[in-house]
């Protein structure tokens, strides 16, 4: 159903149990926008914040210009975290890493490369993030444990455990705050697809019930204009009147299905839009049997209409049309009869003609019985059809009665 649009870029998953997208997902990710105006806040924050944050720890490497180019350096990676979300997510532990090893002091850095990890995550590389966060907070407590006696500030003290476990906690909440929003993502971009496939349904069948109108339409004032128009021409020279009587018939029927037609189209200029005309029910019956007579079909009904929704109505009497259309085009026979039983429940509709078949397709084998099998079964109701032992045709549909609008 579908307009041809171009392709919208959108992120993409791998299954859970995948650490990283294989074939096309493994290849930078092009198409997107630099994330500029988070990077440039985010690089701002951490160089401002660092700053207060050297106040408050005169026992660690005083910032100089080698500590603001790692910082830069951390923050910067940040522009390609959506093409290069791996690259960047361990581009940024390592620039940490080594910016904490020189003894600088902490504080806001650590933010580079919980972002870097967000976005690796959400981007379906879960195991690499989870390896560069881990791997930082590995050499980390290995600097802070061991490592402390040889590498800057002269002086420092081997950190406590209690510090190893707060930092571990931030680094959990870090990768568990990642995988939420994965998550969400995932839950949104499958409703979204859900969305779209529910429209695209409701698109299909809003046109095949469109296309089941126009043939019902169609089929059945065409067969009545056929068989006036060689009833016309046989009786052109003999029976003048008789002839000018078949040409007002045809006209009459054009003219019907040219109405009928045009409320059909017009739901398709103005979708949702009120019809102008109600939509045709079995309270039309009667003018369904004269049409069938001026095609020299009698038509015989047994039964009241009873009080149907909206759209089992139509479809009842869109059944019946279609039969009785089948009769004028595929059966010898010139009368027909039409039962309607209704039980509160279900309406049970009966069509019979004594035939015989005049060809192949008696009783009609093309989209006619289709587009009754689909009315019916939009309904949850049957259609059932096919010749009767004494060589006639037989039509029996069973229609709920009892239909929600929204169905």
């Amino acid at each position: 159903m579908e307009e041809q649009h171009a392709p919208a870029r959108s992120w993409r998953y791998g299954p859970p149990w995948r650490s990283a997208p294989e074939g096309d997902d493994a290849q930078p990710q092009r198409g997107r926008r630099w994330p500029w105006r988070s990077t440039v806040l985010l690089t701002a924050f951490v160089l401002i914040g660092t700053n207060f944050a050297e106040h408050s720890q005169p026992h660690r490497v005083p910032l100089n210009g080698y500590a603001r180019v790692l910082l830069l350096v951390a923050s910067v990676l940040l522009l390609w975290r959506h093409r290069y979300p791996v690259a960047v997510a361990f581009g940024t532990a390592t620039a940490t890493l080594v910016y904490l090893a020189a003894g600088f002091p902490y504080g806001p850095v650590f933010l580079t490369v919980a972002v870097g990890c967000f976005s690796a995550v959400v981007a379906g590389h879960r195991r690499a993030a989870w390896a560069s966060v881990g791997v930082l907070w590995a050499a980390h407590a290995l600097v802070a444990l061991w490592l402390y006696r040889w590498l800057p500030p002269p002086g420092d003290r081997s950190a406590g455990l209690t510090q190893q476990i707060v930092i571990a906690t931030w680094v959990l909440a870090i990768v568990a705050l990642s995988e939420l929003a994965r998550v969400r993502r995932e839950q949104w971009a499958r409703e979204r697809a859900d969305r779209a496939q529910a429209a695209r349904r409701r698109a299909d069948e809003e046109r095949l019930r469109i296309a089941r109108e126009l043939h019902d339409v169609l089929a059945h004032s065409i067969s009545v204009i056929n068989v006036q128009a060689g009833m016309g021409l046989a009786l052109l020279d003999s029976d003048p009147e008789q002839a000018r009587a078949a040409l007002t018939t045809i006209k009459a029927a054009s003219k019907e299905a040219l109405g009928e037609v045009r409320q059909v189209l017009d739901t398709l200029r103005a979708p949702g839009a009120a019809p102008r005309a109600p939509a045709p029910g079995l309270d039309r019956l009667p003018e369904l049997v004269d049409q069938a007579a001026a095609a020299g079909l009698t038509v015989e009904i047994e039964g009241e209409p009873p009080q149907l929704p909206p759209g089992a109505d139509l479809a009842a009497f869109r059944i019946v049309q279609e039969a009785l259309t089948n009769v004028v085009r595929h059966s010898g026979s010139r009368h027909a009869r039409v039962l309607l039983a209704h039980d509160g429940a279900a309406l049970r509709l009966r069509i019979d003609d004594d035939g015989p078949a005049t060809g192949a397709d008696a009783g009609g084998s093309g989209n006619g019985l289709a587009g009754m099998r689909e009315r019916a079964a939009a309904l949850g109701g049957t259609i059932e059809a096919g010749p009767r032992a004494d060589g006639g045709f037989r039509v029996v549909a069973v229609l709920p009665s009892h239909i929600r609008e929204d169905e």
